[in-house]
């Protein structure tokens, strides 16, 4: 079976780079799954979405938080240029859920309303891409 080959950077560091099966990422025009011979897209990433890396023969998926950006998709390749991203198994949960909790009470008091709701969606989809249930 053919494979894609995918890249997700940020302008920190390469996050991961190699073969997949199939990538799922979330857009501002929705969720979007691409698998080998995709049509070519460009596409912009969400404030807060997951990104899960599906990688086939026995492999577990790889899930990764990602704040903003583009995906690029072209001949079997597929160039994920995140704002900011970190693989799940990277992330502090107990930190995310501390993160999650001061957003929300800046949320709740009606603080800093659009920084509190960004700070909300990042610390959500680090705990969803660590594998943690999020309300």
């Amino acid at each position: 079976m053919a494979k894609l080959r995918v890249g997700v950077v940020s302008p920190e560091r390469e996050i991961w780079s190699g073969e997949a099966d199939m990538v799922i990422a979330k857009t501002v025009d929705g969720e979007i799954g691409i698998m080998p011979r995709h049509a070519p897209v460009i596409g912009v990433l969400v404030e807060g979405g997951v990104l899960t890396i599906k990688r086939g023969d026995g492999e577990s998926d790889l899930v990764a938080a990602v704040h903003g950006g583009f995906l690029s998709v072209a001949d079997d390749e597929v160039s994920i240029l995140a704002e900011l991203a970190e693989l799940g198994s990277e992330v502090d949960v107990a930190r995310a859920k501390s993160a999650l909790e001061r957003a929300q009470s800046s949320v709740d008091s009606g603080q800093e309303e659009e920084d509190a709701t960004a700070g909300a969606k990042r610390a959500r989809a680090r705990l969803r891409a660590a594998g943690e249930e999020v309300g």
